[in-house]
């Protein structure tokens, strides 16, 4: 973890409950920030307290920031992690599960980002958004988290656009990391990992903090050097990543890897009809 910068920084982190907010949380307070969490739960007697927030409700969340923001004395560092996960087929109309991904991963970041946003500019502060190497990557039925996140990548460069002269905005892409979000998906019979390469947690944490520390902080950072590689593939070559992703696809069907997932069971059988 480099720690540099975060001395005294106030920071708000969202999804604080979270195996990524867990461990974002003591980081940054080993790193000497003051920090306050956001999650559905508080636990306000914790070491770094955590305040009740329901990021899909504007009430909550102005009220939640409010408080946030008067513990800290200001605001300085804004972590938009909050997040949930599931599969979804985009030949299906989204139903509520889809919706209400889309309504935290996007919309809750977009109402904690303005709640916050008086405090941030007065300091010349910063956002961190956790996106998703899934902004830029088609990974098939996730298509829900996929749309979330690429539209939180398109929320934080119209914030960059227009509130940049007084705040950077740094939008984090891990690949697949084990963590209850893809718990969803297990349930379902499918596994991320058979499309996607695993990372440690560390490496996105010690990315979050780092970004949350930065003099200069990134535009879009992946969190491995193989991440950083992939993310560079996909924004710059799609042709050649969508033949990565089929392929891929292909073998992992013929393998067998879906056999057990009735969501996929559409994809198996287009693919074995070929």
């Amino acid at each position: 973890m480099n720690a540099d910068g975060l001395a005294g920084k106030r920071i708000l982190v969202t999804g604080a409950a979270g195996a990524f907010g867990t461990a974002v949380l003591a980081a940054l307070g080993a790193g000497g920030a003051r920090v306050v969490g956001l999650d559905l739960k508080a636990n306000p007697g914790a070491a770094v307290p955590i305040l009740a927030c329901d990021v899909t409700d504007d009430g909550s969340v102005q009220e939640a920031v409010g408080l946030a923001v008067q513990r800290l004395g200001g605001l300085d560092v804004l972590v938009n992690n909050a997040g949930i996960g599931g599969p979804a087929d985009s030949g299906l109309p989204p139903g509520e599960t889809v919706q209400r991904m889309v309504d935290v991963n996007l919309y809750g970041a977009w109402r904690v980002t303005a709640a916050a946003l008086e405090p941030l500019l007065a300091g010349r502060g910063r956002v961190v958004f956790v996106a998703s190497r899934m902004s830029f990557l088609g990974i098939p039925l996730g298509v829900a988290y996929g749309v979330s996140k690429r539209a939180l990548t398109a929320y934080a460069d119209a914030l960059r656009a227009e509130y940049g002269t007084h705040l950077d905005v740094t939008c984090v892409h891990p690949a697949f990391v084990r963590t209850p979000i893809h718990d969803a998906s297990a349930q379902a019979g499918l596994s991320v990992q058979a499309l996607s390469r695993e990372e440690p947690l560390e490496a996105v944490v010690n990315t979050i903090v780092a970004a949350c520390g930065a003099s200069r902080p990134p535009r879009d950072t992946a969190t491995t050097r193989a991440g950083t590689v992939q993310l560079f593939v996909a924004r710059h070559f799609p042709g050649l990543t969508d033949r990565i992703v089929a392929r891929t696809l292909r073998k992992r069907v013929r393998a067998g890897a879906f056999d057990d997932a009735p969501l996929a069971a559409g994809i198996v059988a287009r693919h074995r009809s070929r």
